[in-house]
């Protein structure tokens, strides 16, 4: 549980337990001072009501714009949590900001998207000396996050681009975004950041490729679901790869052995969110028919957890805090593991705020199972990727 002395200094954060959206919003709202507040970012609850929470939020935040989404868990001052509903206040002094709605995702227009996107950020007048960055929060059931984040990265190259699925408490069935007083399903909100502040940008698993390549044989990429694996059925191949029987299959071993993709000479995790009653194993990220594919084996997940925020600015310093995107196969695991409490230490002294996604967003890739987040520093000496 972080102390008054690990607190940010940079933003403020506001924390509400009540299970009422216009309670919670009255309450988490009162511990922010908004006459200096740019903007907020707001992490709910998957229970909470969009609509109800949206315009609760517009009323207790007195016009101050609240861009956020609906998530599978927030991490907040006491570390992982799942009813909480997060506030985080960026000032006026650090931060300006432009939105973009972008909708429908499904059917996306690749070509309309980046259009807009293009435009859209050469209206936002560049303030001298200052860096940008981009915020994603995306529909977590559209399955059109591949699609969206790779445009983006094409058409917005010089925009380093950080994001998160979002999230309705692991039921996958409506999730939204949150954008002008508004929650909205099947959208995304882009978010041009400005800042005079050095920051940084983080992602990191903790698994390593294991095994022979294997090749998926047989797939449908729009619903992303594989029927086979080496060309036997997809869900039989799998079991016997991780070396359990087919009825064994569970959250848990997918969890445990994910599905890795090379690109760009790293490895990225492909998740399993479950197998079907034909054989055929449904996919949380991009998948085709060739895909080649490693098994993960994961490692020390407090180890690589810790090295991954260990960032430090060109004059040493720690972060003030960091944005997090940390997907919620990743909690799952570390609850079965029983290391909930020991990870969420870790996330409080690294001053970590953020959610759960259904998937995350960097360098123009969606991957699964994975901690992304920006480290903002109190120096004022750009960015770093």
């Amino acid at each position: 549980m972080r102390d008054h002395l690990s607190d940010p200094s940079i933003i403020q954060v506001a924390v509400s337990r009540a299970t009422a959206p216009q309670a919670a919003a009255d309450d988490a709202a009162s511990k922010i001072n908004l006459p200096e507040t740019r903007f907020v970012l707001a992490f709910v609850p998957g229970e909470m009501p969009g609509d109800e929470v949206a315009a609760a939020l517009d009323t207790a935040l007195d016009g101050v714009p609240v861009f956020g989404c609906s998530t599978a868990g927030q991490i907040t001052d006491k570390g992982y949590e799942t009813e909480a509903l997060l506030l985080l206040a960026f000032p006026k002094k650090h931060f300006r900001c432009s939105s973009l709605m972008l909708a429908p995702l499904d059917p996306i227009s690749p070509t309309a998207l980046a259009t807009t996107a293009q435009r859209h950020e050469n209206e936002f007048q560049h303030t001298a000396g200052w860096n940008r960055l981009g915020l994603i929060f995306s529909d977590g059931v559209s399955q059109q996050e591949d699609v969206l984040v790779s445009t983006l990265e094409a058409v917005l190259s010089d925009l380093p681009i950080f994001g998160g699925s979002a999230g309705d408490s692991l039921r996958f069935e409506k999730t939204f975004v949150l954008h002008k007083g508004a929650s909205h399903s099947n959208s995304a909100v882009l978010l041009i950041l400005e800042t005079d502040l050095e920051f940084q940008g983080l992602g990191f698993d903790h698994f390593l490729p294991s095994g022979a390549p294997l090749v998926i044989t047989g797939a449908d990429p729009e619903a992303r679901k594989v029927y086979e694996i080496n060309g036997a059925p997809a869900a039989e191949e799998y079991a016997r790869l991780v070396g359990c029987k087919l009825g064994d299959l569970s959250p848990k071993v997918f969890a445990e052995n994910p599905m890795l993709v090379q690109y760009r000479d790293r490895h990225y995790v492909r998740a399993i969110s479950d197998a079907d009653d034909a054989g055929a194993l449904s996919f949380m990220a991009a998948i085709d028919d060739g895909l080649i594919m490693t098994l993960g084996k994961g490692q020390e997940i407090l180890q690589t957890l810790e090295t991954g925020l260990r960032r430090r600015d060109r004059r040493g310093e720690r972060p003030d805090f960091i944005l997090g995107f940390d997907c919620v196969l990743r909690k799952l695991e570390i609850e079965q593991k029983q290391l909930a409490r020991a990870v969420s230490n870790i996330l409080c002294s690294s001053r970590v705020f953020g959610y759960n996604t259904y998937g995350e967003q960097y360098c123009g890739v969606h991957m699964n199972q994975t901690f992304v987040g920006v480290a903002f520093f109190k120096s004022d000496q750009g960015y770093i990727i």
